[in-house]
């Protein structure tokens, strides 16, 4: 017997680890949607077939995420949506808001300006901004733990706080992403919500709950968050690459080179480790769980 039968996914998953497990993204097109989400972003059509089948295309050729969003609480909708664009690269990223009436206004936005500087379009977002999964089609434990999330924020940051879809990673809800940085937490609580907030104001990384960064792949996520919680360092003062340098260890993931804009250098090794199958979502069948740790975290020469 499945020791995780009947149980939610975030209950499931509570002992696994949180590092590298962030999607892979590097930029975000947030769309306002206050009406009723599929489960799928694009795949149920939510914002009719033609609009859809367009924006996948559209978001797929630049790499792009696409979200649906919402405020928090009951709000009347007036016909304008708020649309966000955000590039989450690691040096450089920035945030812009559009305000549309017609969802064909999304295709006058050129989403290949997230691989490059802050564009003159728009007008541009100088806080942080907060998105909660509260994705309740795709999974029961990102509303039921992510809204009351979203609702405390939101009472205090107003206008900066939205739910949102699937930002992947239900089974470490409550899911919480920062823009334009693209730091991504789980199962945080409200006091950890609000010092994550805080923390992204004043250009520092909250620790707790941290998952990785968004615009990095898991191995360079994992490194970058392993060198954080050793070395204090402001938001922008690290940055990631994969270290090319073949491993004939099989039981090594992989390892990634962390750079400080100071100079100093640190090579993170991983490995996967393998884990008990459990469901990746509330409902859906069991999956093999293996996760990333740290296997060594070697300073290097200062450059």
């Amino acid at each position: 017997m499945n020791p995780f039968e009947g149980m939610v996914c975030s209950a499931a998953a509570a002992d696994l680890p949180l590092l590298g497990t962030a999607v892979h993204a590097t930029g975000w097109l947030c769309i306002e949607h206050p009406g009723a989400w599929g489960r799928d972003v694009l795949g149920d059509e939510v914002l009719g077939p033609e609009i859809t089948a367009e924006l996948a295309a559209c978001t797929s050729a630049a790499k792009v995420r696409p979200t649906l969003i919402r405020r928090p609480g009951r709000y009347e909708f007036t016909g304008t949506r708020t649309v966000l664009l955000a590039s989450a690269r690691p040096e450089g990223s920035w945030c812009v808001r559009f305000e549309i009436t017609d969802l064909r206004e999304l295709f006058d936005i050129d989403l290949h300006l997230v691989d490059g500087p802050a564009p003159e379009i728009g007008v541009p977002v100088d806080d942080p901004i907060v998105l909660v999964c509260a994705h309740g089609k795709r999974d029961q434990c990102c509303a039921r733990l992510g809204r009351p999330i979203a609702a405390a924020l939101a009472a205090e940051q107003p206008g900066r706080v939205w739910e949102a879809s699937h930002t992947g990673g239900h089974r470490f809800a409550p899911a919480v992403v920062l823009l334009p940085s693209g730091l991504t937490y789980g199962r945080v609580d409200i006091p950890a919500a609000r010092d994550l907030l805080a923390a992204a104001d004043t250009g520092e990384v909250s620790l707790t709950g941290l998952r990785g960064r968004s615009c990095y792949p898991p191995i360079a996520q994992l490194a970058e968050v392993a060198v954080r919680e050793q070395v204090p360092a402001p938001a922008d003062a690290l940055t990631v690459t994969l270290d090319p340098t073949p491993t004939h260890d099989p039981t090594l993931a992989g390892a990634a080179i962390v750079t400080h804009r100071d100079g100093r250098r640190w090579r993170v090794t991983t490995r996967t480790t393998p884990a008990l199958p459990r469901p990746a979502s509330c409902n859906a069948n069991p999956k093999p769980a293996g996760y990333l740790e740290p296997v060594s975290i070697e300073q290097l020469p200062t450059l």
